[in-house]
């Protein structure tokens, strides 16, 4: 990892009062929004003509601003979004947190000297990932929440470039940037900062008691600040851009002092932290690799208030004195010339400036310890005078007001210097990709079955293109018939998998390369290396949130021979897409709602498919079901976690749309479904006659996400 002069501690800032709460209580840095284009659109934010001063107010006290800009965007947001990475390297900004790819790659030839941060939307959760997004230019990469110290310290220990990783806060029950809860259920995205929170409402699992199985309790790693320190982490987040001012001062305040005193909470700073916010207490089971029922809480109305201890923490930040510069000056006071001051600052910084030649005493002589007095008199500024030294001459005179004013205009200059922003280049944008790949006919079928069950005879003498395997079940697929039609076999990966899962990952490709794969489906930056290892052609599965051409064009630059779309995006949006390599939708199917590291049906005491080595045939389903009495099957996924399904099945095949949007391949996913609905479903789609599924959704195609 990179050398660090130290960890970081980087506090939210939901608005401006936030920030300086941050500022005032020792974050070395703070995150903010700009705009719509951030994934906290439901905070107050910063304004375009806020977001100069807001970095003036922070380097001028010696924190750090960075900048999110981390959410999925469209064609048409695009220009938007460049004006305001244009703005942020105009002002100083520090560095900007992104999840699309698009923007990254925009970035990278219009503000090249913009630092880029991934944002943990990339899923971004092992080294090769890391090395990956180093490549691609990201300076720092924030990692997934749901890593144990162990993955973590890999990563940490060998990163080319700085880690970032959430130390306190609120957890998400998905993988973030996997999450299509809110976005389908009420069109309010999580990708696109507008996420409703589905987690955390009430539940009941399996038709049991109703409970909160998606409701983590806030994560808090304050026992754990040396370890992080040890493996090398470069910075530590504190989340919380929606949460008050107070919160975020009391919290920032805590681990500033835990990590300049090296040391753990007291019982009363654990107290001001539950007090400030929690849910039925702290969590720190992902960290310690052990996930389970103990980590989940809900907060009720009758939450203590912690208004006394917020009051005291507004009105300590709010005097605005709690962080002052320490300065050292210098001031040469001789006859016959002009006094001048120098006045230097903790980052090596140097300024001076020249005032009245100094008289001769008419009658008391001006004294060094008149002249220190006055120029230590830094109120009202964010300087302290740490340091006075006077070289003064005997037998001069020189007014207090002229003394005071030295002292004024030496510090302006000071501050001028600690928050003038660097010299940075611009150039214009890169042009769009060309629009190489799009069909005037009909696109293809292409089949994703999660079950062996599912590939019957029968679906392969309707020979679908391609026919998506979940690589951890490749083995149990019987094929030979798919082969001997000329259907394309695709081992899909799985959303998530650690660098602790990576051997097991290769060894389960190279099954699938036995029973015929030709090519492999990645799902996350880490997976982009393993079509070089296995000499297996790759395809871009849609965990890689594809949302704009942009995007598409970083595919084809990646090696990736074809691309699947988000399914938040609407048709119109798909239609009008550049597309420089091949394109594919999702049509059919239950739609992935959330993937989650912690397994629901073993939090359930239903015992975990996965650890146990049981075959789940597509009949066997557990469910959620929510207030309205909506069913969302859980079914078993790659690595002992658990994929929520949506409670209805997208249906196009009576709609022509999807037909005329330009793509390659549609898409049909099977799940839950018993073998003879998948393969009446593809002779649906072929055009046949028959009924729709009996509980079918139109999905986002036509409504789109916020």
């Amino acid at each position: 990892a990179p050398e660090q002069e130290m960890i970081e501690l980087l506090s939210p800032a939901g608005r401006w009062e936030a920030m300086e709460a941050a500022v005032q209580n020792g974050a070395d840095a703070v995150y903010l929004g700009c705009g719509p284009f951030n994934a906290r659109r439901g905070a107050e934010n910063f304004t375009p003509e806020q977001l100069p001063e807001a970095v003036r107010y922070c380097h001028l006290r010696g924190a750090k601003v960075y900048l999110t800009v981390n959410t999925l965007l469209s064609d048409r947001e695009l220009p938007q979004a460049e004006e305001l990475l244009r703005l942020a390297s105009r002002c100083g900004v520090d560095g900007v947190i992104v999840q699309d790819w698009g923007l990254a790659a925009l970035a990278r030839t219009a503000v090249p000297d913009l630092p880029l941060h991934g944002s943990t939307q990339m899923t971004v959760h092992t080294l090769a990932g890391v090395e990956e997004a180093a490549r691609l230019g990201m300076r720092c990469v924030v990692l997934g929440r749901e890593l144990s110290r162990e993955d973590a310290a890999l990563i940490c220990r060998n990163s080319p470039v700085a880690v970032e990783v959430f130390v306190h806060g609120a957890l998400c029950m998905c993988w973030s940037g996997q999450c299509a809860m809110s976005a389908l259920i009420g069109r309010r995205s999580g990708n696109r900062g507008a996420c409703a929170q589905p987690c955390r409402l009430p539940y009941r699992f399996d038709g049991g008691k109703p409970g909160h199985p998606l409701s983590l309790k806030d994560a808090s790693l304050a026992d754990h600040l040396e370890e992080l320190r040890e493996m090398g982490a470069s910075i530590l987040k504190l989340e919380g851009r929606m949460k008050r001012p107070e919160y975020v001062a009391v919290v920032t305040r805590i681990y500033a002092a835990l990590l300049k005193e090296k040391r753990k909470p007291t019982p009363e700073e654990r107290r001001q932290l539950a007090l400030a916010f929690s849910r039925e207490g702290f969590t720190d089971g992902y960290w310690r690799g052990r996930p389970g029922p103990g980590m989940f809480g809900s907060r009720g109305e009758d939450a203590a208030s912690p208004e006394e201890l917020f009051r005291e923490a507004k009105a300590a930040y709010g005097r605005g004195d709690l962080r002052t510069v320490p300065t050292a000056m210098s001031v040469r006071l001789r006859a016959g010339e002009p006094a001048r001051l120098t006045v230097s600052d903790d980052r090596g910084n140097t300024a001076s400036v020249e005032g009245p030649v100094p008289e001769a005493a008419r009658s008391r002589p001006l004294e060094a310890e008149e002249v220190r007095s006055r120029l230590s008199k830094t109120g009202g500024t964010v300087f302290r005078a740490e340091k006075v030294e006077v070289s003064l001459e005997p037998g001069l005179s020189l007014p207090a007001s002229a003394v005071n004013a030295l002292r004024r205009e030496g510090l302006e200059a000071l501050a001028a210097l600690r928050t003038a922003p660097p010299e940075r280049r611009e150039a214009a944008a890169p042009d769009l990709p060309e629009d190489c790949r799009s069909y005037g006919e009909a696109p293809g079928l292409t089949v994703t079955a999660l079950h062996p069950e599912q590939l019957t005879a029968e679906l392969a003498k309707l020979a679908p293109d391609i026919v998506y395997l979940p690589v951890e079940r490749a083995g149990e697929f019987s094929t030979a018939a798919f082969r001997d039609r000329g259907v394309e076999l695709c081992a899909l990966l799985p959303r998530v998998c650690t660098d602790r899962e990576t051997p097991g990952l290769l060894s389960l490709l190279e099954k699938a390369r036995e029973i015929g794969c030709a090519s492999l489906a990645v799902q996350n930056l880490g997976q982009l290396a393993l079509g070089e290892r296995t000499g297996l052609a790759m395809r871009g599965g849609p965990g890689l949130n594809i949302f704009n051409s942009r995007s598409l064009a970083q595919c084809r630059d990646w090696g990736l021979a074809s691309a699947a779309l988000s399914f938040e995006l609407r048709y119109e949006q798909i239609r009008d897409l550049k597309k420089p390599l091949d394109c594919e939708a999702a049509v059919y199917g239950r739609l992935p709602l959330m993937i989650t590291e912690n397994c629901l049906i073993s939090n359930a005491g239903r015992g975990c498919p996965v650890r146990q080595g049981r075959a789940s045939p597509c009949a066997a389903v557990h469910t959620l079901t929510d207030r309205r009495g909506e069913d969302f099957p859980v079914l078993p996924a790659f690595g002992c976690r658990s994929e929520i399904e949506n409670g209805k099945v997208l249906y196009l095949a009576d709609k022509p749309e999807y037909q005329t949007c330009g793509l390659r391949w549609a898409n049909l996913r099977f799940t839950t479904e018993p073998p003879e609905e998948c393969a009446r479903i593809v002779r649906l789609y072929r055009g046949e006659a028959g009924d729709p599924p009996e509980d079918y959704t139109r999905g986002l195609f036509y409504r789109g996400v916020e």
